[in-house]
């Protein structure tokens, strides 16, 4: 690669690697596993770069790479190795009245089936439309609408409604 393009990989990456990791991080429920991931999607799109003028929306591109890395990390037999009881969750703005709530929402996440998961971290938490989501995870828009119904009614099931009228 050539020190103009190395140039633009860096500033590009610099630029957007804290939103990577915090997807990953939401999917995965884990920083280190969520490292892996995005530095997996950047070592594919740094090969890549040299033919990236092609792609009409990288941001994009480079999304559905790291929703892509968390799935095939989610799929490996190792991943079931639990090394401590839960995931660490790191500072919470807002307080620390807020951390109880945080943690049971992150343990609902945590039972969510992977699918669902994704469809409500990219969704809500990650703020994009349904006809994005299913461009990113390669389904229907009705796909991503269903999966979002029953990931919210299980989400509804599993905490307490007292924690949804705090907010």
């Amino acid at each position: 690669m050539r020190a103009e393009q190395e140039h633009e990989y860096v500033e590009y990456v610099r630029a957007r690697i804290p939103r990577l990791h915090h997807v990953a991080y939401l999917i995965l429920g884990d920083g280190d596993r969520a490292d892996d991931a995005v530095q997996n999607a950047l070592t594919v799109l740094y090969r890549r770069w040299h033919r990236i003028s092609d792609v009409s929306n990288l941001d994009a591109y480079v999304h559905t790479m790291v929703v892509r890395a968390c799935l095939a990390d989610r799929r490996r037999p190792w991943s079931r190795v639990l090394l401590r009881d839960a995931a660490p969750d790191g500072p919470v703005a807002g307080g620390e009245g807020r951390v109880d709530e945080r943690l049971l929402i992150r343990q609902a996440l945590d039972r969510l089936p992977e699918r669902q998961r994704v469809v409500v971290v990219l969704r809500f938490l990650c703020d994009l439309p349904v006809a994005e989501v299913a461009q990113l995870i390669g389904r229907s828009e009705g796909t991503v609408k269903s999966r979002t119904a029953y990931a919210l009614a299980a989400l509804r099931r599993a905490i307490p409604s007292t924690t949804w009228s705090a907010s």
